[in-house]
């Protein structure tokens, strides 16, 4: 700390000085005529016509002999040396100059050569300071090492990285790599949809009820409207009344919050996608699934197969498909098929399991689920036909009224989809919902409530539809292969540092 003080009282010394020189060190206009990768592409032609360039950049690394100094600086697309030499640039941009530091932003003008070490490089006529540096940043520093430049990197701490991404990002490039890979993966999201005819829309973030998930909400406040509004925990239901209004293929991007915990794969507030299609059900889902996860994988790796946790995984379709009612037996021994709440009660306490009296035969089915079989689905497999008591919106299966058209994606131990043929009978769904709140009164907080005004809208009639959502979030981690998802959130939610 005394060293990072003494660093910062010089640096706003040297500030100062530049300052007393006439030169604002935070100037308002920047005359860059080139990316640094730009030159580097094309270095011949640049090499052949010694044509005058500007560049900007941060300053990684600086080496300074006498009267001539050589200087790296890096955009977001390379890193170039600049060759300074105080009789090309003048004594007084010199002056200037020799007050630069590490983590300087800085713009050069000059023309392109290849040093006697070989090294193309810049030959600066011009530097001009465009934002000084007072806090040094902890690594930006490189060394050589058997003549190669190395980057090393004392920014490590993972906590502090989280706190302080754009630091992060900036001594990462691999972190960094992550988040555009992020981008390119959403953007091959939309295409892969938006070739389908799907229409990208935007439903409400703060909503007077929630729904369309199990989960509990946060609560905020409209002053002008004097009433309490949730933040969304889904999108829906909002979707499900575009369809009923007569879109046919809709998807959205967004948001959600959940105010429930937080662990390697949840953070309250995450990035989902949900898809609708009218006159479609899982199955149409499970092949947009499948090719929605197919071609992303490409965007990482040009190809299908994938490494996640030191596995590999294979994305060529078709996946494997499953019932949860075969999983768990394949795993337990244990015969659910029947839904027997005694049976199955008889089989917790067999196995000393703890269970709450309030779960019904679907809840104990799909808990025996989570504890033996969810770590075990390594390559891609679709959980078919879940009970109808946990879906209260998918739509029964024709030959049984106990499990419901309905998967989840399950890679690498880890789930990333959720899909329906969706409910569309309103009297159905009325009934299933009032079957939530009785849930809630019984101190299930996560539980569906009742939303009048969605059960209007169904009245008017919904056609058949599939619906499907993924935790883009998640799916992130798995094509970059990362185990937590805060490397995949630029700004995870953090425990603050006074508590």
């Amino acid at each position: 700390m005394q060293n990072e003080n003494l660093i910062l009282k010089q640096r706003r010394e040297k500030l100062q000085k530049i300052i007393d020189l006439g030169v604002n060190p935070y100037p308002n206009r920047v005359n860059r005529t080139h990316k640094i990768s730009d030159l580097i592409l094309d270095k011949e032609q640049y090499l052949k016509e010694e044509t005058s360039v500007i560049i900007a950049g941060r300053i990684v690394a600086f080496r300074r002999q006498g009267k001539i100094a050589f200087v790296n600086i890096e955009d977001d697309s390379a890193k170039i040396q600049l060759f300074v030499k105080k009789d090309v640039i003048g004594e007084n941009n010199y002056e200037v100059f020799k007050l630069f530091d590490l983590g300087d932003i800085v713009q050069a003008e000059g023309i392109t050569f290849i040093t006697q070490t070989g090294e193309f490089s810049l030959k600066t006529t011009q530097i001009t300071l465009l934002s000084k540096n007072i806090k040094p940043i902890p690594t930006v520093k490189e060394k050589i090492v058997e003549g190669k430049t190395v980057r090393y990197d004392e920014f490590s701490d993972i906590e502090t990285r989280f706190r302080k991404r754009y630091l992060d990002i900036l001594l990462n490039p691999s972190h960094k790599k992550t988040f555009e890979l992020r981008a390119m993966i959403i953007s091959e999201i939309r295409k892969v949809l938006n070739n389908k005819q799907f229409l990208e829309v935007e439903t409400p973030v703060m909503q007077p009820l929630y729904g369309g998930a199990n989960a509990r909400p946060f609560v905020t406040h409209h002053n002008t409207l004097d009433v309490d509004l949730y933040l969304r925990i889904a999108t829906e239901l909002y979707l499900k009344r575009l369809i009923i209004g007569g879109f046919e293929r809709v998807y959205e991007i967004g948001k959600n919050f959940r105010n429930e915990g937080m662990d390697k794969t949840h953070n309250p507030e995450f990035t989902a996608i949900e898809i609708y299609q009218a006159f479609a059900d899982i199955e149409d889902m499970m092949q947009l699934t499948e090719e929605i996860f197919t071609n992303c994988a490409k965007i990482v790796s040009n190809d299908s197969k994938i490494t996640y946790d030191e596995i590999e995984i294979n994305l060529n379709s078709p996946w494997h498909r499953a019932t949860m009612v075969d999983l768990v037996k394949e795993y337990t021994g244990f015969d659910a098929s029947e839904l027997d709440k005694t049976k199955l009660i008889n089989f917790y306490e067999m196995k000393k399991i703890p269970y709450d009296k309030n779960w019904g035969p679907g809840r104990l089915l799909t808990e025996l689920f989570d504890l033996y079989v969810e770590e075990k689905l390594i390559q891609p497999t679709f959980v078919l036909d879940y009970p109808k008591e946990v879906s209260p919106l998918a739509k029964s299966k024709p030959d049984s009224e106990l499990f419901v058209e309905r998967f989840e994606l399950f890679i690498g131990g880890h789930e990333y989809a959720n899909a329906f043929t969706e409910l569309n009978d309103p009297l159905d769904q009325r009934a299933r919902l009032e079957s939530q709140a009785e849930l809630r009164a019984l101190g299930d907080l996560e539980a569906n409530v009742v939303d009048e005004d969605f059960l209007e809208a169904l009245e008017y009639g919904m056609p058949p539809t599939g619906g499907l959502g993924i935790g883009i979030d998640r799916m992130i981690m798995l094509l970059t292969n990362n185990n937590s998802i805060k490397e995949v959130i630029l700004f995870p939610q953090m425990k603050p540092e006074s508590l």
